[in-house]
């Protein structure tokens, strides 16, 4: 229930739907997003590790995007974040925007420094000084965006991993990966190898329905268990098709966190961006309920302090954020 923490309230923003909910006798407006209240004690200093801010309106989308997001604001993300309770908030730049900055880099200062950190989009072309700046502005990692590109080839995933890991010699920055893990298999030696962190999105696109048995599971848990990888366990309507709760996502989310609850952190990937039948047509969000997602989490983890660890202590030590 929403009790112990008051919510703040904010008003609606043009284009978002928001419903009304109660507490601590404040009214509240809460994202349409949230259609389940929170059930359990979300501990102070929680951190969504992984959000997207779309503001087409002042930022305009890459011309070669494979999908068209609609609006997503700083503004919205922040209505999120005190619905569900949570302090800290990742923002990691969505394909959409290419290697252009911009929009992440306003959202993550109007959520301001306390609450926001950022994960970053580069090429072979993105000079130092832009990746000091971007340092400064609280960016702490780099999204290689394999999955949306539908990159699979080991030998381009290598040399690009190679190239990424030069460019970040030097900084206190990891590396993200968004793919699956046939991929994760094929570069485990490499990525056991890198100086800096590495970091799977989406549970590296794991099948919920083939367990924790299926191929390159084994090499994901131990990249896991050697310290080696963090995995995000966000977004299971991403892995498994059972509605609304995804049950048979457990197994596999259970099986991350036994390996080394030190390295994993959650996350909710709003705003849950789908895909259009063209690149070029607005993709309708995939239908999600924050609320209902976040809430699975002590299904999955029922010890508060192994909790603590997925939402507070992880994400600080990754991100470079303060003590809770």
């Amino acid at each position: 229930m929403l009790t112990r923490r008051r919510i703040l309230h904010l008003g609606a923003t043009a284009g978002a739907s928001v419903l009304a909910v109660r507490s601590g006798g404040a009214l509240s407006d809460v994202p349409s997003t949230v259609k389940t209240p929170v059930d359990f004690e979300v501990p102070r200093g929680a951190c969504d590790c992984h959000v997207h801010v779309f503001d087409p309106a002042r930022f305009a989308y890459d011309a070669h995007r494979v999908y068209t997001p609609p609006e997503a604001t700083a503004t919205d993300l922040l209505a999120l974040q005190n619905a569900i309770r949570f302090d800290r908030v990742v923002i990691v730049q969505p394909s959409v925007y290419g290697v252009d900055m911009a929009a992440t880099l306003d959202g993550m200062k109007k959520l301001g420094a306390q609450r926001a950190r950022g994960v970053a989009v580069i090429d072979a072309d993105t000079p130092k000084a832009a990746l000091d700046a971007m340092h400064a502005a609280g960016v702490r990692g780099v999204r290689l965006n394999l999955e949306t590109v539908g990159e699979s080839d080991p030998a381009a995933v290598k040399h690009a991993l190679a190239t990424t890991a030069e460019q970040l010699r030097g900084r206190d920055w990891h590396i993200q990966f968004n793919t699956n893990l046939g991929v994760v298999a094929a570069i485990r030696d490499e990525l056991a190898a890198l100086p800096m962190p590495v970091v799977l999105d989406h549970f590296a696109r794991a099948k919920a329905s083939l367990g924790p048995s299926q191929p390159g599971f084994d090499a994901l848990l131990a990249l896991v268990q050697a310290g080696r990888a963090y995995v995000k366990i966000s977004a299971a309507y991403r892995i498994s098709d059972q509605k609304p709760d995804y049950p048979d996502a457990a197994a596999i989310a259970q099986a991350i966190v036994a390996a080394n609850p030190d390295r994993v952190v959650w996350g909710s990937n709003w705003p849950h961006p789908g895909r259009g039948k063209t690149r070029t047509d607005t993709a309708p969000p995939y239908p999600s309920d924050d609320g209902m997602l976040l809430n699975q989490l002590p299904k999955w983890v029922s010890d508060a302090a192994t909790r603590r660890k997925i939402l507070v202590d992880n994400p600080a030590r990754l991100y470079g954020f303060g003590s809770a």
